[in-house]
């Protein structure tokens, strides 16, 4: 695999990565390709091009994200006409884009289970959090407008005794607005690789998402993360962890202060063992193997539609 990453000077025009592109098809003399866009924002710069296929990734409902262009629908209504596959990060945000094209398939977050269980025989705390007593509730992601800063606040005001772990990057919202209280401990951002480590030592993973239109169709990746890490989840109720994850008893859902406080509690005092042993039977389940392959499945049938067709009809 060769990954190329463009390396731009600030506010460079689309026709600057327009062209790069193309210098890039030429020199590895690229003639048959798939575009795969994670963002219609990119059609600026391969509006142009012919490949076999084009898919559309679509991970989240980026219109609703806080600053997102002025001209992210009308780009992604062109990208759904160009498409001939569409792909959505969940099942919420499926039934949001089902009737938009022919061909929309959901593929909700899978895990890397062996990465994240290494969390369950991690024995060294990383330096930045050793210090920082138990209980431990840890939150990792970015840090943005899909956070409700007031139930973080309000959890850890009505609990000075436990500990708030929040790892992550801080974008798109003013840092001053971050609740600044002693249990409340900021580490900035880590490597994937690091993760494990951290969420070793952690009492209870969180989920305190708000409820806004920029989480509306969000299918938090973290939450099968946690799992495999083998700790206890307790969350806001975001459609795509009520739904599968509340619904099978593997995340606790709380909305209010209060609510989250006692789920918290319930948590930490549940049988490790049990929660464990539930969350690896589903998490047998998925795979990012497995997702790959059935998204490569429906790639090849949409490059060779004649083959499909005979197979659907049991002639190969």
């Amino acid at each position: 695999m060769c990954v190329v990453v463009p390396r731009l000077p600030e506010g460079a025009p689309d026709s600057v990565m327009r062209g790069l592109v193309d210098q890039l098809l030429t020199e590895q003399r690229i003639e048959q390709y798939v575009l795969w866009y994670y963002t219609p924002m990119a059609l600026a710069f391969t509006d142009h091009l012919a490949p076999d296929a084009i898919v559309y990734d679509c991970m989240d409902e980026l219109s609703a994200f806080a600053n997102a262009p002025a001209e992210l629908k009308t780009r992604e209504a062109q990208l759904l006409q160009r498409a001939d596959l569409v792909f959505t990060g969940g099942q919420s945000l499926y039934e949001a884009k089902r009737r938009a094209h022919p061909r929309v398939h959901p593929f909700p977050s899978s895990v890397d289970v062996e990465h994240f269980a290494k969390a369950r025989r991690a024995t060294v705390d990383p330096s930045d959090q050793r210090p920082i007593p138990a209980p431990r509730l840890g939150f990792f992601g970015v840090v943005d407008e899909r956070m409700d800063l007031g139930l973080l606040a309000g959890v850890a005001a009505a609990r000075p005794a436990w500990q708030l772990v929040i790892i992550g990057p801080v974008v798109k919202i003013d840092p001053n607005l971050l609740p600044r209280l002693a249990n409340v401990h900021y580490l900035g951002s880590k490597s994937y690789a690091e993760l494990p480590d951290y969420i070793a030592s952690w009492d209870l993973a969180l989920q305190p998402f708000a409820r806004n239109e920029a989480t509306r169709y969000i299918s938090p990746t973290k939450t099968p993360e946690y799992l495999a890490a083998g700790k206890p989840v307790v969350s806001t109720p975001i459609a795509d962890v009520v739904s599968p994850y509340g619904q099978l008893g593997l995340v606790r859902i709380a909305d209010t202060v209060d609510g989250f406080i006692c789920a918290c509690e319930e948590a930490l005092r549940e049988d490790a063992a049990v929660r464990m042993r539930d969350a690896d039977v589903f998490l047998r389940q998925t795979s990012w193997d497995g997702t790959w392959t059935r998204m490569r499945h429906l790639m090849e049938s949409a490059l060779n539609p004649s083959n499909a067709v005979a197979a659907a009809a049991g002639e190969v």
